[in-house]
């Protein structure tokens, strides 16, 4: 996988998996240095490539942006240069409390870039959430926007933001991107405008600015990104992922799952605080593909927004939840068909089970009838999936059609009987996220415990002669 993908190590690995401490505590690519952005940026800095788009933005008021890969490559190098020019070094522990911003892959992409470890949460989330999050991190920075739009009212996340930071005594530096073009007063001496952080390489002198534009040397078992769970299964766990974990998951299964590769364009109506936003950035960008994002309501002003956002950009693959399309259902089967969705070929949902009426209704209405729905599903322990199907395989509604590569093998898997209830479990290494924050301790219990030497999911799933069930669907079939 890892050769498919062309993931190139300086110094290359001296072994690829070493399981002395148990399979519980796995060690990967021993001796490898790998940051995880030159995979993301600087190989695409070719003639051929670095014209290519990289990210294309649209907000909900019809504003957009274009960055190509070389432009992308600019602005992460101005933005991680202002980064350390702001005492932020490696092993810094940095909050990104943004929705989907026109900046938001630069700014994931810098923290990497410097060393240190994102900490994204939900744009949504209030005072109390921001601040136990970034409390448990000891985050020495933040990143924050002055508001973003919803339905067209104005949404004062800046309000949010300080009064939580407020709560924050480790939090030295808040870079604020001002979204709404309020140019709002800041509270202290702490707070630095976006377009300051990106001028300070600029104060250097003559001749020194391009000494911030490198990457810090990491290894790729060095802490990247920390995501929480989202508790569906007990209360939310940071789960803190490497450079060599989480980016290159998200690759892997893009490419196997959604047949994503060189100038796909793919969108997934998310938010950076879910895994599936640090999924699409890295995923893309590994895979040399086109990032679409649109951050707004997917259905405002009209409930064809999202079709209008796909014709507009020509996206190939899109990724949608079950509730939205049931939603969506709701306005007519004429909606897609107002536009051109010609480029349009695979869906892809995760996050939910589906029910069959909505699956049928986007598997026949939408766009041309037949076009592949990629069911996935997984968790932020492991970085990415664990069922998945691909454009390749044969698919029954709300169903997964096989498990992702490296979780568990079909054979294995096939000594179940048919239409028996299970823990979805497995005994590969290549599952676990094994830097849980709230301690040894607790990440054994949550997954280990139960069976030896198996990791333990917490979902249920059932599988018959063709395909796999998660629990809530699983149940009612059964």
């Amino acid at each position: 996988m890892l050769k498919f993908l062309d993931i190139k190590f300086d110094p290359p690995y001296e072994k690829l998996l070493d399981t002395t401490d148990g399979i519980e505590f796995p060690k990967w690519l021993n001796g490898a240095g790998l940051n995880i952005t030159e995979m993301c940026l600087d190989r695409w800095q070719t003639d051929e490539m670095k014209d290519q788009p990289a990210v294309i933005w649209e907000g909900e008021n019809g504003a957009h942006w274009r960055w190509t890969y070389g432009e992308l490559l600019e602005q992460v190098e101005f933005c991680a240069a202002g980064l350390r020019l702001s005492g932020i070094v490696k092993g810094d522990a940095v909050g990104i409390y943004l929705p989907m911003t026109q900046d938001i892959v630069t700014v994931l992409l810098a923290i990497g870039r410097v060393g240190a470890i994102a900490v994204p949460v939900f744009s949504g989330y209030g005072v109390d959430a921001v601040a136990s999050r970034m409390n448990a991190v000891k985050a020495k920075a933040i990143f924050v926007c002055t508001g973003f739009e919803r339905r067209g009212k104005r949404i004062d996340s800046f309000a949010i933001a300080i009064e939580a930071i407020s709560n924050c005594p480790s939090i030295e530096k808040v870079f604020v991107r001002d979204t709404l073009g309020t140019n709002p007063d800041f509270p202290d001496e702490r707070y630095i405008d976006w377009h300051t952080l990106l001028d300070l390489h600029c104060q250097q002198p003559q001749g020194e600015w391009k000494d911030q534009y490198y990457s810090e040397p990491t290894s790729a078992e060095d802490p990247l990104i920390i995501l929480y769970t989202s508790g569906t299964t007990g209360k939310p766990k940071g789960i803190a992922h490497t450079h060599a974990s989480f980016p290159i998951k998200a690759a892997q299964d893009m490419a196997f799952g959604t047949d994503v590769g060189r100038g796909t364009r793919i969108s997934w109506y998310t938010d950076i605080g879910w895994m599936m936003g640090p999924w699409l950035i890295y995923g893309a960008l590994i895979n040399d593909a086109t990032i679409c994002i649109y951050d707004g309501a997917p259905d405002y002003p009209t409930p064809d927004r999202m079709w209008e956002f796909c014709a507009k950009h020509k996206v190939e693959v899109l990724g949608i939840s079950p509730t939205l399309v049931r939603s969506l259902a709701t306005h007519g089967d004429g909606l897609p068909k107002k536009h051109d969705l010609s480029s349009l070929r695979a869906f892809a949902s995760t996050g939910e089970p589906w029910n069959p009426a909505p699956w049928w209704w986007l598997f026949e209405k939408s766009v041309t009838a037949n076009s592949p729905i990629i069911n996935y599903s997984g968790g932020t322990e492991i970085s990415g999936g664990i069922l998945m199907g691909n454009p390749l395989l044969p698919i029954k509604p709300c169903s997964f059609p096989a498990p992702c590569p490296g979780i568990f093998s079909t054979k294995t898997a096939n000594l179940l009987p048919p239409d028996k209830l299970a823990s979805l479990s497995s005994n590969s290494p290549g599952s676990v996220g094994t830097r849980i924050l709230a301690g040894k301790g607790t990440y054994l219990d949550t997954y280990w415990r139960r069976f030896k030497d198996m990791w333990v999911h917490g979902d249920f799933a059932m599988r018959d002669k063709d395909c796999y069930w998660l629990s809530s669907v699983a149940q009612m079939i059964h």
